[in-house]
């Protein structure tokens, strides 16, 4: 998932949600790239590729369908992500 703009000018500092939800899911596992934590505890984005989100099932198929489902999960202001690549090993 990238920040809006990526990869020319982008925002940082907006809050994101949904990542605990994300990772309680089966097969899914959410990396860290540009984020980054208040003292308070709030998870911020801090650069333009800002997780990594995967997922793991007997079959790519079904990782694939895991990993957009854990993405749907999070959300932040100006949130993108790419569907071709997956999609062209299919």
């Amino acid at each position: 998932m990238a920040s809006g703009g990526y990869p020319g000018k982008y925002e940082t500092g907006k809050p994101i949600q949904g990542i605990e939800t994300a990772n309680q899911s089966e097969g899914v596992t959410v990396f860290h790239a540009g984020t980054k934590r208040t003292s308070q505890g709030q998870i911020l984005t801090a650069g333009g590729r800002v997780l990594n989100v995967t997922g793991v099932a007997g079959d790519f198929r079904e990782a694939l369908q895991r990993a957009y489902a854990g993405i749907e999960q999070i959300q932040f202001e100006g949130a993108h992500y790419r569907t071709d690549i997956g999609a062209k090993a299919l």
